[in-house]
């Protein structure tokens, strides 16, 4: 305490009390929404950078694919950062990542530059937003959890809640380009309320060691190849040949049965792995990483669909589709707080079983939506999907990860965060591949133009297998539920 007087976590502690432990949320929560708008935020500008680049559906989804990657396989870094750096320095130094990525994409002439920045700020990205799960559990009681879960969920959709209709209008008015540097004030806002509130020490009040063990890159060179290679196997499947995606798609199962194995050795000879197997040894969080996966592939290619959908297929600007999805985002935030309290006294497995049931049912009813459709259609069934969400984003974390040792807990967070991640990569792509896939069958095309029945009937049909995927993932959300004789829960 001593040698850190002013960024020890027991000085701030003192410094302000009982308020501390969400003065500290209030600050990764405002990081955090500048990460996660950076994600969605882009997907408003898709078509119109399309266009100015003239890039095809493969090429142009990896605007958001790329940055998919780069969060995916940056989370996995989380843990050792937080050891050796501390909070502090982990958190900063991603915050000023996320700043040159959003600024760079704006000023890039060319989309090999864009594609740079989109990766910079996915790196970015993917280091803050497993943090603030850390936060929680070590900072809040179990029965304040919930809220705190809640509270910081209502605060991070706003951003994305908000953000595709100021994008929208920013696009009509400025072109893709100024949604770029939509994160700027965000991250400058975050970087000084980490100065003031964000401790310097690592994760259990402990001080950081810069001297400990080297971060495992052989373990997430293998974690980044085979997420890379089962991404563009997956775009091969549809866009390439045959034997292309065999090879990637063999690659990157061969990478992550690689990773597994490197882990246990790295285990076995008493070195820090990239991601601790032992966490799977407890069935809520395998189970809810199964949930995770499955979610992550739903929400964020729906993410990506749905926009895509409203602008080719419903033939809508795309200040319109910020202000469609507007009420969709606010009754997002309010649900997640009204969930997040009932987290704190009714079985998670329950809530998360709910909530995916009524994102299938958003996403099925997709199916009746067409080009005589009444927007007030479209602006419930987003809402309907957004209640869902609600009841999912402040209940899965909690259901998976409140029976792990306090040890694990941020390996648990890092871990969680990268299979829903990895779900998420996987998802834009199944859903650009799933759709190509159905606009050939119905002999439509995506190009700009005047809209068909042919062409909504294949968005149609992609919605309705985000909804299956949806259902599948309810098995495994109620194997979440608690077991009296499960043993101690020493993260309690």
């Amino acid at each position: 305490m001593g040698t850190q007087p002013s960024g020890s976590l027991a000085v701030l502690q003192e410094r302000y009390g009982q308020r501390y432990r969400w003065l500290l949320l209030l600050s990764v929560m405002v990081g955090t929404m500048a990460s996660i708008m950076s994600s969605t935020i882009v997907n408003v500008a898709i078509p119109d950078m399309s266009h100015y680049f003239t890039l095809g559906q493969e090429r142009a989804q990896w605007v958001t694919s790329g940055f998919m990657v780069a969060t995916t396989v940056s989370m996995l870094t989380t843990p050792w950062l937080l050891a050796r750096y501390g909070y502090r320095a982990t958190y900063v130094g991603a915050m000023l990542i996320l700043l040159l990525g959003g600024v760079g994409g704006g000023l890039a002439q060319n989309f090999g530059l864009v594609l740079l920045a989109r990766v910079a700020e996915g790196l970015a990205a993917g280091v803050v937003q497993p943090i603030p799960a850390v936060i929680i559990l070590y900072a809040f009681q179990p029965h304040e959890q919930g809220r705190a879960s809640g509270i910081f969920g209502m605060g991070v959709v706003l951003a994305p809640a908000i953000g595709p209709s100021i994008g929208g209008l920013l696009v009509d008015w400025f072109g893709w380009r100024s949604i770029f540097f939509m994160v700027v004030p965000l991250c400058l806002a975050s970087i000084w309320l980490a100065y003031r509130f964000v401790p310097m020490t690592a994760p259990g009040g402990v001080p950081a060691n810069r001297s400990g063990e080297g971060l495992d890159w052989r373990g997430l060179l293998l974690g980044t190849v085979g997420t890379l290679c089962l991404l563009n196997g997956l775009v091969s499947l549809h866009g390439g040949t045959g034997a292309e995606a065999g090879v990637l798609l063999l690659v990157a199962v061969g990478a992550f049965f690689g990773f597994i194995a490197w882990q246990k050795r790295m285990a076995s000879l008493g070195k820090k792995p990239l991601m601790d197997l032992r966490l799977f040894q407890f069935r809520q969080f395998a189970m809810g990483s199964i949930v995770a996966f499955i979610y992550g592939t739903a929400l964020f290619g729906s993410t990506y669909l749905l926009p895509v959908f409203m602008q080719l297929g419903l033939e809508l600007t795309p200040s319109h589709v910020g202000t469609l999805m507007l009420p969709a985002g606010i009754v997002l935030a309010i649900t997640i707080a009204w969930v997040g309290r009932l987290a704190d006294s009714h079985p998670t497995h329950v809530l998360v079983s709910a909530g995916l049931a009524l994102l299938a049912a958003s996403f099925a009813l997709m199916l009746l939506i067409g080009l005589q459709s009444t927007l007030w259609m479209l602006i419930a069934f987003a809402i309907l999907g957004r209640i869902g969400l609600g009841f999912i984003l402040p209940s899965l974390n909690l259901g998976a990860m409140r029976s792990l040792d306090k040890a694990l807990i941020s390996q648990g967070s890092s871990a969680i965060g990268f299979v829903r991640m990895l779900g998420g990569a996987a998802g834009v792509s199944l859903c650009g591949i799933v759709l190509e896939w159905r606009i050939a069958a119905h002999g439509a095309s995506l190009s700009l133009g005047p809209s068909n029945p042919q062409r909504i009937a294949a968005f149609g049909e992609t919605f309705l297998m985000l909804a299956a995927l949806c259902l599948i993932a309810m098995v495994a959300a109620w194997q979440l539920r608690e077991k009296p004789a499960a043993g101690p829960k020493s993260a309690n």
